[in-house]
């Protein structure tokens, strides 16, 4: 298969990877489908995809940044695009380290990973914004950096944050992305 059309779908929602996928494959890429990192190595033995779009927080304890890895250690040329419901400048930094061309947060569509897939080399005409890091945004960031250290196990962000389990995820469940 042509590596340049040939695209790889690592997301645990079932439904939204077939969506996502159908959506491509309208556009005229060839789509394959991996609901975890081990169905992805499976996948990467027989073959060579040029893009691949990649859920940040996988069923269980698996993380979509050792899959950035692993995509980016078989081709370093791939343009891989993470996709997340968990936004936060730390887990965006480490995904780009990793071999990430981009970070988006859902909901995120088709054009816009597509259009992601564009600016790979990035563009010095982003706009500067001279407004101070709130608090709650700082806090946020603190929390999200701490889940994914973890590997987004609640109960241990909690005890290395100093705080409640509860506590926390009262906090995640007003902040989620919808």
């Amino acid at each position: 298969m042509e590596a340049e059309r040939l695209l790889l779908i690592v997301e645990d929602d079932a439904a939204f990877a077939r969506t996502l996928g159908r959506s491509f494959e309208r556009r005229g890429y060839t789509v394959l489908l991996a609901a975890s990192q081990e169905e992805m190595a499976a996948l990467l033995h027989s073959h060579q995809p040029g893009y691949a779009v990649v859920d940040l927080k996988l069923s269980g304890e698996a993380s979509g940044l050792a899959c950035v890895q692993e995509l980016h250690a078989c081709n370093p040329a791939m343009l891989i695009v993470v996709l997340t419901g968990f936004a936060s400048i730390a887990t965006a930094v480490e995904a780009i380290k990793l071999g990430a061309c981009h970070y988006l947060a859902k909901p995120s569509n088709t054009d816009d990973i597509e259009a992601a897939f564009g600016r790979a080399e990035g563009t010095v005409e982003v706009e500067l914004t001279n407004r101070a890091t709130s608090i709650k945004t700082l806090e946020w960031e603190r929390i999200h950096e701490t889940l994914a250290e973890t590997g987004f196990n609640i109960s241990e962000t909690a005890r290395r944050l100093g705080m409640h389990r509860r506590t926390l995820a009262r906090k995640l469940g007003k902040q989620q992305v919808k």
